[in-house]
């Protein structure tokens, strides 16, 4: 898979649960249902459902003070995603257009978002926050 794929699955499956329990909630619901009824008509009732399932389980797990929850989730909507993508590729820029439109909505303590490219023998160093380098 291109790894260009796998870092936006990434990023919209974490984006996604974080908006999940936002005033947006409805938005990121509906946006990612589109994906799916595009692409697997099928199933888009279902991911829809599944989504409002989602919510319900991260409202439950905040209010009990669980801090896992969102983390696993994020990582099972990352999964579903990437594996949507990877079989219907030709949805990536409507993520990438979804994602443009739910960011600002993002509560800033959870955005992170790294791109980069390189070719030849070049390098590319990215960090979250601090980076170190050791000379050898």
């Amino acid at each position: 898979m291109d790894p260009e794929i796998a870092v936006l699955a990434s990023t919209a499956g974490t984006t996604l649960v974080t908006l999940l329990t936002t005033e947006v909630w409805q938005r990121a619901r509906d946006g990612v249902a589109s994906l799916w009824r595009r692409a697997e008509p099928e199933r888009a009732d279902a991911i829809s459902a599944e989504l409002d399932v989602t919510r319900s389980e991260l409202l439950v797990a905040q209010a009990g003070g669980d801090l896992e929850s969102s983390g696993e989730l994020s990582a099972e909507w990352q999964g579903r995603l990437r594996r949507l993508l990877a079989a219907h590729p030709e949805e990536t820029e409507a993520l990438r257009t979804l994602l443009t439109e739910l960011t600002p909505h993002t509560p800033a303590e959870s955005s992170v978002t790294q791109h980069a490219n390189a070719s030849g023998q070049a390098r590319v160093y990215q960090a979250g926050r601090d980076q170190n380098f050791d000379r050898r």
